[in-house]
């Protein structure tokens, strides 16, 4: 989704061929994926960010196309709404200080961000400054007024967007989590979350356990990070984003009854031969939404001539499909697949986004070691949604324990098989122990950013402003007063 597109609206010729396209460059990429050699590297992780852009007084300030322009750095791209913008960090290699290097540089794009928006000229400035960027899951100071077509950034890619997931929804569509019910348009409603987003590159031959270990790992882990409350008002959940983005892009109808996933979804079978059968649901089962075509050259015949092929339509679609742990294939650096783990919020410091991502790959990494498809998949579905609804009071279960676990018990639990996880990748024994630290006294303390949010004393305008001057200190969340 982050490629630039050069129109927004398609005929349905455009579609049918963009279906016939996927299809060839499925049969492309199983061969690709059979090549001995293929996708072997170094281990390597990366990072996206997405930020909240703020105003003086804590409100969403629509300026994100006049800051980027201004920042004029690389690693930052839009995001779909006006409000929003993304930071794309360096891979750097999962052995040795890799959370240092991801903290230091997540520090980095958010004081940028943040001091190019303190230097707007907003209307009505007094002299204070324009604004600021917050890493945080859900803006509390969201109205409906910041859903409106206006909103949305002024990108070819995001109106077709708009367009395509319209395309295959009924209408009027509405969205609802708890007691809020709300009838929407298009997508808009998904720029009201923002996330910390962890890839991690894997060999094809490792990637079915990996991906396996992933999916169980996320429930813990999104229980110790939860820091999305608050939305328009209201007391949802711990995060609130899982339920918001999953009914938000929903494109399931009275058509679709025999697809049990929503184009925002967990997913609901363990993976059992490896990331093209990821691909394959993929397009056998969810309707193409942005048919975009390249001349890109015949994808099988560049493998069978040794080459790595492009498979750019292959690639959007999969950008469509928003599973919170995601299969990508990058024709980069040699060709290699990479799980992007997508479940993750925003914030709240630099310092708890380091520790969550260390948490989530130790245990992947050490859970990766066994085969899980003997373990029933839906207590692990069941997990992800009870850490999500109720953070650290949630009941989880895990592999190897009877009946279910308090969250912050079981988590402590599992902080030393993250440990032996990161340490058996090569990660410096100090690095490991100070993030997974964190996490530990984050759970002793019962503090996470959603605990905080929900504890504030003050208005939803004094809460972000308080929240953005501790955020960018960096101290972690458990320590905030």
């Amino acid at each position: 989704m982050g490629e630039e597109l050069d129109k927004e609206r398609f005929t349905e010729q455009e579609f049918a061929v963009f279906g016939e396209r996927l299809v060839e460059q499925l049969a492309a990429f199983r061969e690709l994926l059979d090549r001995p050699g293929f996708g072997q590297g170094d281990t390597t992780i990366g990072g996206e960010l997405e930020l909240f852009l703020i105003d003086k007084m804590g409100d969403p300030l629509p300026r994100n196309e006049e800051l980027l322009e201004a920042i004029g750095d690389p690693r930052l791209t839009l995001e779909l709404g006006r409000f929003n913008l993304e930071g794309n960090l360096t891979p750097v290699p999962l052995a040795g200080s890799p959370f240092r290097a991801m903290g230091d540089e997540l520090q980095e794009i958010t004081a940028l961000v943040d001091r190019a928006a303190g230097e707007l000229d907003v209307d009505g400035d007094d002299g204070g400054g324009g604004g600021g960027a917050i890493p945080i899951g859900i803006l509390p100071t969201l109205g409906t007024g910041d859903f409106t077509p206006h909103a949305m950034s002024d990108e070819a890619r995001y109106r077709a967007l708009s367009r395509g997931v319209r395309r295959v929804r009924l209408e009027p569509f509405v969205v609802r989590v708890d007691d809020l019910e709300l009838v929407v348009e298009d997508v808009l409603l998904e720029a009201a979350n923002t996330s910390w987003q962890i890839h991690l590159r894997t060999p094809p031959e490792r990637f079915a356990p990996l991906f396996n270990a992933a999916q169980l790992a996320i429930g813990p882990v999104l229980a110790a990070a939860g820091n999305s409350p608050l939305f328009l008002g209201r007391r949802l959940w711990e995060e609130t984003r899982i339920v918001l983005m999953e009914e938000a892009a929903d494109d399931r109808d009275v058509g679709r009854l025999y697809r049990r996933d929503g184009r925002v979804t967990f997913g609901s079978d363990w993976v059992r031969e490896g990331a093209y059968e990821l691909f394959e649901r993929c397009v056998q089962d969810y309707e193409p939404v942005l048919p975009a075509l390249t001349d890109a050259p015949d994808p099988l015949e560049t493998v069978r001539q040794g080459g790595i092929p492009d498979l750019a339509e292959l690639r959007l679609q999969m950008g469509t499909v928003w599973m919170w742990n995601r299969p990508v294939y990058d024709p980069a650096d040699g060709g290699h697949l990479r799980i992007e783990m997508r479940a993750l919020p925003a914030g709240p410091t630099c310092a708890d986004m380091t520790a969550n991502a260390a948490f989530l790959l130790g245990l992947t990494l050490s859970e990766s070691h066994r085969d899980l498809t003997g373990y029933k998949f839906g207590e692990v579905y069941q997990n992800f949604y009870r850490a999500a609804r109720q953070g650290l009071s949630a009941k989880l279960s895990w592999p190897g324990h009877e009946g279910e676990l308090d969250a912050s018990e079981l988590i402590l639990s599992l902080l030393p098989q993250a440990r032996a996880g990161l340490l058996e990748a090569g990660v410096v024994p100090d690095e490991a122990d100070t993030a997974l630290e964190i996490i530990a006294q984050r759970v002793r303390t019962g503090r996470t950013g959603a605990v905080w949010q929900r504890e504030f004393p003050g208005d939803a305008r004094a809460l972000v402003t308080a929240y953005r001057k501790l955020a960018l200190s960096g101290v972690p969340v458990h320590l905030w007063r």
